[in-house]
């Protein structure tokens, strides 16, 4: 760094020194500026559940972000095997969804080397976080989350501590790595809310500015959100095989399920409204589809001609040409045992390296001794 460079940084830092005097730690507190200043990269974090293929709403709703991040700020994308215990996989199914996980993240373009790709359980650290984070949660909160409420009451049977607790254990993942944005969905901006909630919780307690805030991100305008072909809601492999369009989808089951998604009997007349299920399939192919072609079919329907059977076919077309190659590489990637591996334990020793590093502050904070 030049020396006019080294003396506007001394005298940035003489001016926070408020902030950072007589305790280090609470360097994070002015890191969003610090970075920017001296051309460091931000903290992402963001990882997605290995409960079986990714689809759609995963790729638009946060991969297409990653490939993006991965070269602008210090990423760090994990598959969120923790998590994936809430609904009691087999150990089986468990390490061939991880493996095919990874695989699609490696097919779609993350590499290895511009960002960290890891698994949540490589790194016991997240557990530790987990634990001291859940101390400062409280039961009325964690009941008032709205996935929890849903899930209590579409699953009765299976309204476990993980679900209750779940997060908390999204606010470890992010603040392990000292997150400073995170590319989330929609369905998510309340867990992340909750994380900030948790952090300045923890900075409080213990009077150490040490976490900082995490912000949701996407280089879109607003958050995505992928509608789901049976005209529920946002795409889900919970929802059923039949409302999920998945990355690797052969092209006849493509077809098939998009030629059965849920629509309605027509407009009643011109100008009416789209209902719900017809507006998430106009949503879908304002994903996949060329301008003119969305356009030739916002006029049909306003027109009160639209033939959904055309419209119907026309998506599944322009999906496949979307999802084809996507498909053959990740099958490509699957094959590759031995680089999946090589890439999973370089992406652990990496992720591994910073969560090491918050813990043992961590423990400082709160009176534990490091030995």
């Amino acid at each position: 760094m030049a020396l006019h460079k080294n003396t506007s940084l001394i005298r940035f830092l003489l001016s926070e020194k408020r902030i950072i005097r007589l305790n280090p730690f609470r360097f994070h507190q002015i890191q969003p500026r610090f970075c920017k200043f001296v051309n460091m990269k931000e903290v992402v974090v963001s990882g997605i559940r290995p409960t079986g293929k990714l689809h759609l709403g995963n790729y638009f709703g946060a991969l297409k972000n990653f490939l993006r991040l991965q070269q602008q700020f210090d990423s760090y994308f994990f598959i969120a095997d923790y998590h994936s215990l809430t609904t009691h996989p087999t150990p089986g199914d468990l390490s061939a969804s991880v493996k095919r996980v990874l695989a699609e993240y490696i097919a779609l373009g993350l590499d290895p080397e511009q960002c960290t790709i890891y698994f949540q359980s490589d790194l016991p650290e997240t557990a530790e976080l987990y634990l001291f984070l859940n101390m400062n949660a409280y039961l009325g909160e964690l009941e008032r989350v709205t996935s929890f409420k849903e899930k209590a009451r579409t699953q009765p049977n299976n309204i476990n501590a993980g679900l209750l607790t779940y997060p908390v254990l999204m606010a470890a993942d992010i603040l392990l790595h000292r997150g400073i944005k995170v590319p989330v969905g929609k369905d998510q901006e309340q867990h992340l809310e909750m994380a900030r909630t948790f952090a300045n919780r923890f900075n409080r307690l213990y009077n150490n500015e040490y976490f900082p805030e995490p912000q949701a991100f996407s280089f879109e305008q607003n958050l995505v959100k992928v509608p789901g072909l049976t005209g529920t809601g946002k795409m889900s492999k919970s929802a059923g095989e039949a409302d999920t369009i998945y990355l690797d989808e052969e092209a006849s089951v493509l077809n098939k399920k998009i030629m059965r998604a849920v629509s309605d009997s027509g407009p009643s007349e011109p100008g009416a409204p789209k209902s719900v299920p017809v507006q998430n399939l106009f949503d879908l192919m304002g994903l996949v589809s060329a301008t003119d072609t969305i356009q030739f079919f916002e006029d049909s329907h306003k027109a009160g001609n639209i033939r959904y059977g055309d419209f119907k076919k026309q998506l599944a077309a322009d999906m496949e040409i979307f999802i084809a190659p996507l498909r053959d590489k990740i099958q490509t990637t699957l094959g590759d045992e031995k680089r999946l591996n090589e890439i999973a334990k370089f992406g652990a020793e990496k992720a591994r390296a910073s969560a090491q590093k918050t813990i043992r502050e961590v423990r400082e904070i709160i009176g534990f001794s490091n030995r």
